[in-house]
């Protein structure tokens, strides 16, 4: 069975900095493409940001550009997202989500419909 856990999220101040994690097992790791997104109260999940297989392409949603950086460990089966200068808007439910596949490895997916399989979500709480 394939699991996803995220961790790392927290309660923290405007300007303040976290690191998520999220761990996986139970698939190919390194054959999957990774993305992470958010759902706020009231919002639609949306794309925070998303890595190839290889980790050579990401795409950074604009909300988080410059603020938030992912990366992956394939030996540790773990995908990271480095976030600073976090602000109140960044508050929200973060998931990680894989898109195990053969093909198109220099791809990553914005779409939530892409990935196959999604973790149970870490908050984020940014206060003023």
């Amino acid at each position: 069975q394939v699991q996803l856990v995220e961790s790392g999220g927290g309660l923290v101040q405007t300007g303040d900095s976290l690191r998520l994690s999220c761990a996986a097992s139970g698939c190919n790791f390194s054959s999957s493409a990774m993305g992470w997104f958010r759902q706020a109260p009231g919002k639609e999940r949306e794309v925070v940001v998303a890595i190839s297989r290889s980790g050579a392409n990401i795409f950074y949603a604009d909300s988080v550009k410059g603020r938030f950086t992912i990366s992956r460990d394939n030996a540790k089966n773990t995908v990271y997202l480095q976030m600073i200068s976090l602000k109140p808007e960044d508050t929200a439910v973060y998931y990680c989500a894989a898109r195990p596949g053969i093909f198109n490895g220099g791809s990553y997916y914005i779409g939530k419909n892409a990935y196959n399989y999604w973790g149970q979500g870490t908050q984020v709480t940014v206060s003023s």
